[in-house]
This record gives C-alpha cells, sequence and structure tokens, in this order.
C-alpha cells in the first residue's frame, strides 16, 4: 500500500476523476451474490489491530483466506487468517477453521482441530507437502511463520520447528506460496517479506515526517521510510524437512521492494514454475525459473514491475487468469486509490502488455485494492475480475469523507472484447455491503456449479458472498491428482478448449492477497455442452482429453486418466 510514504496530491484534484463509469442499458449481470455468512455461522470477528485508529503498519495489511477441503470429503471447508492487537489479542483472536456442514452451514472446528494461534497473521498459502494426501497449511506471520502439518485425522500438527523453518529475530512475512521449483514431486516454499521493524523502535505517526503522514495528518508510517525485507526460498528435502535456499537459488539477492502477495505460475510457458511478487510502493518482482535450480529477476524487461508509465504502483493482490481466451494467463494486480489498478496482458512467452487503460480498469481509482481475482462468476465462458476494498486508515474518514474506511466489493464484467465494466450493485446486496476487506478467495462452498467468494474483514466477520444465478450457462470442474508430480499437482497448467475459445488456468498455492482458492479449477463454459482439456503436469507430463461433457466434476491423475467423475447435487442446500 502506498500509506504513508506516498506523497498524494490533495483533495483539492477533480474527484470526479475518480467515479467509475457504467455503461447504461447494458443486459443484467446473471450472477448476484448475497452475503450469507452470519447463517451460515461465520460469526467471529478476524482482528487486525485497533478499531479506531492503527499506529504501525502491522495493524494495516490484513490477512488472507483459504478455500480447501481439509478432511477430503469433496467439500470446500475455509480458513480464516486472524492477527491481534497492540495491547494484547481480545477474546477469540485466532485462526479459524471452518468444517463445511454440506448444507450451507459451517462449524467452528478450530480448536479441535489444533489451529489455535494468537499472532499477527497474516498469508496462508496451502499444499501437500508431505504428499500424503492431505491438504497442509503454511501461515505467515510478524513474528514467526508457522507450518500446520495436516494429520489426516481432521487436526493438525504444528511442525514449524520439526520442519527447520525457524527463523533467527524477528520477520515480517506476508505472501507465501508452495513451488516444486526444481520439479522433483516435492512442494517447496517461498516466502516474500514486507519490511523489517520492531516495534519497540518503529516510528510513529508525525505530521513532521512525509512518510507518518497522509493529507496532513499523523497516520502509520510505512512502508517507504522502512527498509525493505528480503525474501525466502526453503527446498523440501523430501522427508518432511526444509533447507533455506535463498542464496544458492538468487532469491535473496533481490533486494528493495516491499513484498505482498506471491503467486507461482508458469508465465512463460517453458514447464517450470515462477514467481510473481506484488511490490508495494516499490517495483514488483518476477522470478523466472532458470530450469538448474536458480531463478533470474527479469519483472522490468517484462513489463509487469511497473507500470506502463513507469510508476512504481502499491501492489497489494494479484490474480491470474486467461481474460483474453488466448491460452496464457495474464495478471491483474490491486494498488492503492488514486492509483488505477493494472491489467497486464501476457504473450504467452512471459512478456507482458499493460492494457490497464484500454481496458476500461483505469477508470475506478477511489479505494485501497487488496483480494482480487481474474474468475468466472457468471459461467459465459468468460473470466471477469473480482476485487475487494478497505483503507487503511480508520481515523481519516472522520476528516475526508470522500476517502471512506469501508468500501464495497466490485466486478469489471468481461465484455468480451478486451474491455470492462464496473458492477457493484447490479452484482446483488453482497457487492454494495461496505467492509474494510483484505484477502479473498474463490471456490463452490455449496457444490452448485458456480464460485462464491470468502472475504476477510478488518475487525468484523468474513463475509460469505453466495453466488445465485437464475442462467444455466454450463462449466466444467478439474481436480488433479499428482503421481510423479506433487501429489497437489500445484503448478499444473491447464487450457480448457470449448467451442473456438482456449481458456489457460494454473494451479497455484497462493493469490488473490495473501489467500488461497478452491484447488478443483473451474471454467464457465456459457451455451458448450463439452470441452477438450490439455493438461501441462509440472513434472513435464502432457496429456489430452476429448470431449468431456459438461457441468460434472472430474479427477484426473497424472499419467492414469480421469479416475472419477461426479454431477453436483446441490438440492440440499437451502437457497
Amino acid at each position: 500500500m502506498s500509506a504513508a510514504g506516498f506523497i498524494a496530491p490533495k483533495l483539492t484534484f477533480a474527484l470526479e476523476q475518480l467515479q467509475s463509469t457504467q455503461p447504461q442499458g447494458r443486459s443484467r449481470f446473471a450472477s448476484q451474490f448475497l452475503d450469507i455468512a452470519h447463517e451460515a455461522g461465520l460469526t467471529a470477528p478476524m482482528i487486525f489491530g485497533d478499531v479506531q485508529k492503527s499506529t504501525y503498519i502491522v495493524e494495516a495489511i490484513g490477512g488472507g483466506c483459504a478455500f480447501l477441503d481439509y478432511d477430503n470429503d469433496g467439500w470446500m471447508d475455509i480458513f480464516m487468517v486472524c492477527g491481534t492487537r497492540l495491547a494484547g489479542a481480545p477474546p477469540g483472536a485466532t485462526n479459524r477453521l471452518y468444517k463445511n456442514n454440506r448444507n450451507g452451514t459451517f462449524s467452528d472446528v478450530t480448536e479441535k482441530a489444533g489451529l489455535h494461534h494468537v499472532g499477527w497473521g497474516n498469508g496462508v498459502c496451502v499444499g501437500d507437502y508431505n504428499n500424503d494426501g492431505y491438504d497442509d497449511l503454511f501461515c505467515t506471520y510478524f513474528g514467526q511463520n508457522r507450518l500446520f502439518r495436516n494429520n489426516g485425522n481432521g487436526t493438525f500438527t504444528d511442525v514449524t520447528k520439526d520442519a527447520g523453518l525457524i527463523e533467527k529475530g524477528t520477520r515480517f512475512g506476508t505472501g507465501c506460496t508452495f513451488i516444486d521449483y526444481n520439479r522433483d514431486g516435492f512442494l517447496d516454499l517461498f516466502v516474500s517479506n514486507y519490511v523489517e521493524m520492531d516495534l519497540e523502535h518503529a516510528p510513529k505517526p508525525s505530521v513532521q515526517s512525509p512518510t507518518c503522514s497522509y493529507e496532513g495528518l499523523p497516520v502509520l508510517c510505512g512502508p517507504r521510510g522502512l527498509k525493505p525485507g528480503y525474501h525466502s526460498l526453503y527446498r523440501n528435502n523430501g522427508d518432511g524437512t526444509f533447507t533455506d535456499v535463498s542464496k544458492e537459488a538468487g532469491i535473496a539477492d533481490v533486494r528493495g521492494s516491499y513484498g505482498l502477495t506471491a503467486v507461482a505460475a508458469d508465465f512463460d510457458e517453458d514447464g517450470w514454475p515462477d514467481i510473481y511478487v506484488a511490490g508495494d510502493s516499490t517495483p514488483s518482482l518476477l522470478f523466472l525459473n532458470n530450469h538448474d535450480g536458480t531463478f533470474k529477476e527479469d519483472a522490468l524487461s517484462r513489463g509487469v514491475a511497473v507500470s506502463g508509465e513507469g510508476r512504481e504502483n502499491s501492489g497489494m493482490g494479484v490474480g491470474v487468469g486467461d481474460y483474453m481466451l488466448e491460452g496464457h494467463v495474464d495478471i491483474f494486480k490491486t494498488h492503492f486509490q488514486r492509483e488505477p489498478n493494472g491489467l497486464y496482458r501476457n504473450s504467452g512467452k512471459g512478456d507482458f502488455d499493460d492494457v490497464t487503460t484500454p481496458s476500461g480498469i483505469i477508470k475506478e481509482q477511489r479505494f485501497v485494492g487488496w483480494g482480487a481475482g481474474i474468475v468466472d462468476l457468471d459461467n459465459d465462458g468468460y473470466p471477469d475480475i473480482f476485487m475487494v476494498a478497505g483503507n487503511i486508515y480508520p481515523e481519516l474518514e472522520k476528516i475526508f469523507p470522500q476517502l471512506p474506511y469501508r468500501n464495497p466489493r466490485m466486478i469489471f464484467r468481461n465484455l468480451r472484447d478486451g474491455r470492462f465494466e464496473e458492477l457493484i450493485d447490479e452484482a446483488g446486496p453482497g457487492m454494495a455491503a461496505k467492509y474494510s476487506s483484505r484477502g479473498c478467495a474463490f471456490g463452490d462452498f455449496d457444490n452448485d456449479g458456480d464460485l462464491d467468494v470468502v472475504i476477510v474483514n478488518v475487525n468484523d466477520p468474513p463475509s460469505l458472498l453466495r453466488n445465485d444465478s437464475p442462467v444455466q450457462n454450463h462449466w466444467l470442474k478439474v481436480k488433479l491428482v499428482g503421481t510423479k508430480s506433487n501429489r497437489s499437482a500445484i503448478g499444473a497448467r491447464v487450457v480448457a478448449h470449448y467451442g473456438k475459445k482456449a481458456q489457460a488456468q494454473n494451479l497455484m498455492s497462493q493469490s488473490s492477497y495473501l489467500s488461497c482458492n478452491d484447488p478443483r479449477l473451474h471454467f464457465g463454459l456459457g451455451e458448450e455442452i463439452k470441452a477438450d482439456i490439455e493438461i501441462f503436469w509440472p513434472n513435464g507430463l502432457h496429456e489430452s482429453f476429448k470431449g468431456i461433457a459438461a457441468d460434472q466434476l472430474v479427477t484426473i491423475k497424472e499419467g492414469l486418466g480421469i479416475t472419477a467423475t461426479a454431477k453436483f447435487d446441490s438440492s440440499q442446500i437451502s437457497k
């Protein structure tokens, strides 16, 4: 976030420049989103700092969330990352695991699962690091990160120390992603770090410092003015332990960026996973895999370090998807208020063009953007863009009502010609509701064939936006199971061919803002009733499957083909 370090123009500029323009007379957006979190049992507030003001930046960045099937019952459960407060953790301040009851509700099983943990939580990534068939959790913290091993019986064990992941000193872990960077079949781990600081000596709000004030008001300091953190890569040794290979891999030498969300995907389509890190008020980073255990940082020459105008925007969240249906994954990156969020179109070789202006995304600059995704919300076969927002200064709105702390959610509807139109109220009451949000994750929690959204709200209970659509567009879900590749199949690239379209997706351990989506890849198909699927497995195997019928989940095991299919029956879900 640009936070206090961004010397923003005064509020005397034309505020109408920040107003989104929404075309009139368009057809109604099919999907409508209703927040059912309270009825579903997601009622515990997610604590992050003081409610009235933030003294330090650690209070402001919030946390992520995840859809995962921790008990392998075929229904998406929810994990939420929680923070704390400077004065001490209030009752109930802990991470939360919610078990899906398969009837539209969830049960809080945090204590039973052994996941109660208090601290300055930030990010989460999901993956089966020990290939035992159960997804594990890695959480980043200001302090000490945590690896929670799934025991396969509904419980987790903190194995951070045994895994060799204890860090010396206090680090500010934010983004994380499991990644099999050396293609040995075991998931390695990348962690981005934000700033170097300790609360005892950290600077406090002051109008005397340009990095500790905003619009003439004293606010939290940073990130500018603080020393950037350095990033880490841990190699999986295959025996439940990890070794820090940051220096050998060329990761430790890359300094100078305030790292937030980290995503791993094969952006240049050479069969090896790369890493993209959103940089806050600094250039974002693209680590290209050299196939020999090392990486080359090349974001600037590849077009995704800064904006097309050369501006160092405040990168927070990252959405990855194929909005142009070219068979290549593009990048959407969320930024601070008064900065357009960035949309970058991939050539297929890992070279990107900034298309923020011609796409129409540039029109929305009112809010501080966080979690986001390039996802097909109405199953019409054309991925849309979803984004949540929330200011970082609770005290600002009292003086400047034009800069509210709580904001609505936004959908940028794909117009099928490279352009988008912004929707808020048109997409249902769950979109217009205002919160200061951070992470969000996309998944089909009710198994009805469309994508729902879970959202982290700062010092409020989460939101669970159920996707309701009367239009019966078709869809296809693909669940991948690695055999020679890592069991989670993280790093796989899948291309769905339907009609004359080709849509690419990568199976990732983190995206959005410090969050993780449903691992079942979801393709809207529009009117098409079948699709051909190409899979590029993490270990290099390429497989093709022809004429797969729509409106079902197919499970594909590496080298073994389609091993299961499922037609969803959500009739028991009350709507």
